[in-house]
């Protein structure tokens, strides 16, 4: 296993709940803004298509992720639900309105390796697979192979100089975003501006993501035990956007 064991700052159990939101929020902002995982926006609705849901649980989704500018093209016309979840639901998310038709957030924690039984659907996760040690991560692709349920794991972090340097420029587009973003929340301005707190966060902790993120040979061992005729894994690096995308998908193939 190439991953290494690093924190990241937002994570910790000392960091406070509300900067936590601010930086998820700010990620969210960034990735629709510029468009990151639109690359893999096609191989994603063959995925959901294929496995025969019309239906996504999204894992992990922090401040909504890259959902809101995914979903027209997910569904591409045809009815679609997404459900965001995440173990610490992000409050300001929840209340601003933002979501389009379609797109809902569960209120209650959940825990991406064992996601409650009656929360069904093709499950993805963006830009969070590298937050879980190799045992959670294995537990998390384990719970949807185990109930032949499709998922979808894409990662921008990589452990390439071209990535870690583009780092820095999500610090400095989180300025400009801070200021694009509706609504206006006073705590986001000044932990933005006067005290750059998210700024230096995400620089930071962009860089701990691409040491901690997993290599297409860690991905090939966290699978490896998880296979059956009807159920399929695919993975690779998606080029096309700003950076690549990693990718690990698993489909169920009798719904195929």
């Amino acid at each position: 296993m190439q991953r290494q064991p690093w924190f990241e700052i937002h994570d910790s159990r000392w960091f406070p709940a509300y900067l936590r939101d601010l930086v998820t929020e700010a990620l969210e902002a960034i990735w629709n803004s510029n468009r990151t995982y639109v690359p893999i926006a096609g191989r994603l609705r063959d995925a959901v298509r294929n496995s025969g849901s019309r239906s996504v649980v999204d894992l992990c989704s922090g401040g909504g992720g890259p959902w809101p500018g995914l979903y027209d093209i997910i569904a591409d016309g045809q009815p679609l639900s997404v459900r965001l979840t995440d173990l610490y639901p992000n409050a300001g998310f929840r209340s601003n309105g933002r979501l389009p038709a379609g797109i809902s957030v569960c209120r209650e924690a959940v825990d991406a390796r064992h996601v409650p039984e009656d929360l069904h659907g093709f499950r993805t996760i963006f830009s969070s697979f590298h937050h879980f040690d190799p045992e959670a991560a294995r537990a998390l692709l384990a719970d949807a192979f185990r109930r032949r349920e499709g998922i979808g794991v894409f990662e921008a972090a990589r452990r390439t100089p071209g990535t870690m340097l583009s780092v820095a420029g999500v610090a400095a587009l989180s300025l400009r975003t801070a200021a694009a973003q509706r609504p206006v929340r006073p705590a986001r301005l000044l932990f933005t501006f006067l005290l750059p707190v998210i700024p230096l966060t995400l620089w930071i902790d962009g860089l701990l993501s691409c040491l901690r993120s997993y290599s297409l040979e860690d991905m090939h061992e966290l699978t490896a035990g998880l296979t059956a005729p009807d159920y399929a894994w695919q993975m690779g690096d998606e080029h096309g956007g700003t950076v690549p995308i990693r990718y690990l998908i698993g489909t169920p193939q009798r719904r195929a």
